[in-house]
């Protein structure tokens, strides 16, 4: 085991309490003006996260690493002069000065292991949402991005769209006045089974240790986890929460400035998968809701703000919106905020729109320019911009959804967070979720 992994598991066993909000550096400074770019993950998300950020023309694309090489076959015919690799801390260990930045675009549960350990190298880090599969791993990490002042950016690129920059921008403005509630929603379900029996043969191609990682001893099944299955298993992915509510919420949390959940509650579960163990100890339901408090900030109205998240096809009821004419609905994935003077509603990846729509006439929107969170992932590096969605804003928007999970487990039940102590303070079960400790990496 190299001796950055190992570092790594004893910072998880060992973080302190800390400040919720970390500072640090946001922008960098690469010392011959081109960044060396090393990539975890190379097809699904992270063929797209790759094409964008190699679409910089100050992007040298240095080295390639994925644990199944048959899912490296396009990265390698596309940049012939990447490096390959098939275990990330080989990688990391062999490239050493040659790379200046990493990308980690892999299953949940191994984001931090390769995020935390290529930062303590001092590498800049673009990751995935929802940034890490515990609570106590995205604060670790946060804490890490700030420790070594390294450039830190998470893979909610719609964050940077117009739409959602207008959204924030029109909400700051007081388009609708102070916000009294917020109401989110994803339409995303992933299917859910029982563990299945047996075993399959392993694919030549495929390390199935390395792709296990820091997750429980699992046979391989084909077509159960790998490649992209894994996103319904409680092992490896965080559900439908996880893999959204880093986009949706994301305008909230940056328009409200809010910073960590005093209670969260799952409201809702489907009644066959609170039923069934086989299920409810191994996938995330199929659909939920949840309720998060938030301390009141000055956009909101009252001493404390009530979230609402719904996925897997679920939304609020449609009179919340206040829509007068009944044939209209709410889009399949948004964000709405009630406000003292109105509602806003904010369609996934659409442009706000205000409630009634009658007051969109002769509404001046923003004039904003297009700006991608590649790109501004690349400049900060290069020390010309500063990144938006750094692990200071991530972390905490990651603990929220993660926290969200801890209380599924626990449906019906308000857990009390105190972020500060990073601890859940009424419920010991819950508790011993926000940072496990995981079976060591062969």
């Amino acid at each position: 085991m190299s001796a950055s992994f190992e570092s790594r598991r004893i910072f998880l066993k060992t973080l302190p309490a800390a400040p919720l909000v970390l500072p640090g550096l946001l922008s960098g400074k690469s010392p011959n003006g081109k960044l060396n770019h090393a990539v975890v993950g190379c097809d699904g998300q992270g063929w797209s996260d790759l094409n964008n950020i190699a679409s910089h023309p100050n992007v040298h694309i240095a080295a390639i690493c994925d644990v199944d090489t048959a899912r490296m076959g396009k990265a390698s015919a596309k940049f012939p002069q990447a490096r390959k690799y098939q275990d990330w801390r080989e990688m990391l260990d062999k490239e050493g000065d040659k790379i200046d930045s990493v990308q980690v675009a892999i299953p949940d549960h191994m984001h931090a292991p390769v995020a935390i350990a290529a930062m303590e190298q001092g590498k800049h880090i673009y990751c995935e949402k929802p940034l890490a599969h515990e609570v106590g791993e995205a604060r670790a990490m946060a804490i890490t991005a700030a420790k070594t002042g390294v450039v830190t950016q998470m893979g909610n690129q719609i964050q940077s769209s117009i739409e959602y920059r207008s959204g924030v921008m029109l909400i700051q403005q007081g388009i609708i006045g102070k916000i009294k509630q917020v109401h989110a929603w994803a339409g995303a379900s992933f299917p859910r089974q029982g563990r299945p029996a047996g075993a399959d043969p392993v694919p030549a191609t495929l390390d199935w240790d390395k792709w296990l990682g820091v997750a429980p001893q699992r046979p391989f099944k084909n077509g159960i986890y790998h490649p992209f299955n894994w996103r319904a298993w409680q092992d490896f992915g965080t559900g439908p929460i996880g893999d959204f509510m880093c986009h949706i919420m994301d305008t909230p949390f940056k328009a409200l400035e809010l910073t960590a959940p005093i209670t969260v509650k799952a409201t809702s579960v489907p009644d066959d998968w609170a039923t069934k163990p086989a299920w409810n100890n191994e996938n995330w339901p199929a659909s939920a809701t949840y309720e998060y408090v938030f301390p009141g900030t000055r956009w909101t109205a009252g001493k404390n703000l009530p979230i609402y998240w719904y996925d897997g096809g679920k939304k609020p009821a449609r009179e919340i919106a206040g829509f007068a004419d009944q044939k209209r609905n709410l889009p399949g994935s948004g964000s709405l905020f009630i406000g003292e003077g109105g509602n806003l509603l904010l369609p996934h990846v659409g442009g706000p729109q205000l409630l009634p729509y009658s007051r969109n006439k002769g509404l001046k929107r923003p004039k904003l320019e297009g700006r991608s969170h590649y790109h501004s992932f690349v400049n900060a590096c290069l020390g010309k911009d500063k990144t938006t969605s750094h692990f200071g804003f991530a972390a905490p928007l990651a603990e929220a959804t993660l926290l969200g999970n801890i209380a599924t487990r626990f449906h019906g039940q308000q857990l009390q967070w105190d972020a500060q102590k990073l601890a859940i303070t009424n419920h010991t079960a819950a508790n011993k979720m926000v940072s496990k400790v995981d079976r060591k990496f062969a």
